[in-house]
């Protein structure tokens, strides 16, 4: 990963993401799989211009499921690596988590 922009995947956008971006000032991402605390942090510094007070980082398992209709299909999520960020206090909010109800 030589660049900062793609350490960041997408926003996870969630019930309990939702509630954590409107009460704690807690945003959650994916990242990438090679990607550490520090280049979470300086990624959202750069891209969003706050400060950063901390980085929890949580291996989410793959998961396999079935198909609805032939129960013996076998589906398979991939694994991923989602990152919580806490804002310091007196940050400006995220404006990719405003318009999410």
């Amino acid at each position: 990963m030589s660049e900062i922009f793609n350490v960041l995947i997408r926003p996870l956008v969630t019930e309990k993401s939702n509630y954590q971006s409107g009460k704690l000032q807690q945003y959650a991402f994916v990242v990438h799989d090679d990607a550490t605390r520090t280049m979470v942090k300086e990624a959202l510094e750069h891209a969003f211009e706050v400060t950063v007070a901390r980085v929890n980082i949580i291996n989410a398992p793959a998961k396999r499921g079935r198909r609805s209709r032939s129960r013996r299909l076998l589906v398979r999520r991939p694994a991923f690596k989602k990152a919580i960020v806490t804002l310091a206090e007196g940050s400006k909010p995220l404006e990719i988590f405003e318009g999410v109800q």
